[in-house]
């Protein structure tokens, strides 16, 4: 029993040295050996890799792509010398932990304000040199190119890549962009009133013209109509000097008839005539000649 605990303490001992003379470096991760405070190696593939304890201690950075968001967007003058309000994201990782941590003691906040400075004066080179118009639309993709392309030079100097930069929001201050608004506004409305006027030309000259065939239309129909008229007038004539001609009795006596159907149509007509009239001629003699004699 007595040799037995030894043992056990002996060999607790011993897995405790072996777990600290042990560490793993993950694929996600870098690894930095130090000795008594002092750079010794870095380990940039991964594995398991030993250490001397409580000499040799190990730091970790993430290898990883890594966010650069802007907490407020940046004031940019044009080269028409208006101002923008510029918000940019990166996106960053590191290339070479040991440059890393000699340039920035590993510290990823500091990091950060490096990459942050050279790619607020990249972007505000670029931008210092085109009109809004190709800030916002034109060359937006070329200022981003080239602003992350003397970013990324300017950051492995510090060990790390700069991967992208983009352009999140580009707009005018608020100071300016309600005089834009107020000047496109107006012009709006002035091309809404020159829309209108020529609408309202364009209106009377299509309005004129349909009337000018309207008349057209009525004249040459009147005309037609009353050509049509006059043909049937003159074949009616004809047709009654050919009834006239074979019977020149009966068509007088035909013709009385209808003058009477026409003129007592209704029991309330009345008619005041001298009864000697030839209107009533065939009512008063019927047996003169031209009057029909009844069978």
């Amino acid at each position: 029993m007595k040799t037995v605990m030894p043992a056990l303490a002996l060999l607790v001992a011993i897995v405790l040295v072996l777990s600290q003379s042990l560490y793993t470096v993950d694929q996600k991760q870098f690894a930095i050996k130090f000795q008594l405070g002092e750079f010794i190696e870095a380990k940039t593939e991964a594995g398991l890799y030993a250490k001397i304890p409580l000499v040799q201690n190990i730091k970790f950075y993430d290898r990883r792509l890594l966010t650069l968001d802007a907490p407020e967007p940046d004031r940019i003058t044009t080269s028409e010398k208006k101002p923008l309000k510029v918000d940019f994201i990166a996106y960053w990782r590191i290339i070479d932990v040991r440059k890393y941590y000699q340039s920035v003691t590993g510290d990823e906040e500091a990091a950060k304000r490096r990459l942050a400075q050279t790619i607020r004066a990249n972007l505000a080179q670029e931008i210092n040199k085109r009109t809004i118009h190709e800030v916002i639309s034109a060359e937006r993709d070329k200022i981003m190119t080239e602003a992350r392309q003397k970013a990324d030079a300017d950051a492995r100097n510090i060990g790390v890549e700069v991967v992208d930069v983009r352009l999140r929001r580009v707009e005018l201050p608020d100071e300016v962009l309600a005089q834009v608004y107020q000047r496109m506004e107006s012009e709006r409305k002035r091309v809404a009133n020159e829309l209108r006027s020529m609408g309202a030309a364009e209106s009377e000259k299509i309005r004129a013209d349909a009337d000018r065939q309207r008349e057209v239309i009525l004249a040459d129909a009147y005309k037609q109509a009353q050509k049509t008229k006059g043909e049937g007038d003159a074949k009616a004539s004809a047709i009654y000097a050919a009834a006239y001609g074979q019977n020149a009795e009966f068509y007088s006596f035909y013709r009385s008839l209808e003058a009477y159907k026409a003129t007592f149509k209704s029991k309330n007509d009345m008619l005041v005539l001298d009864p000697s009239s030839d209107f009533f001629q065939f009512l008063k003699q019927p047996g003169v000649k031209g009057a029909p004699r009844p069978k």
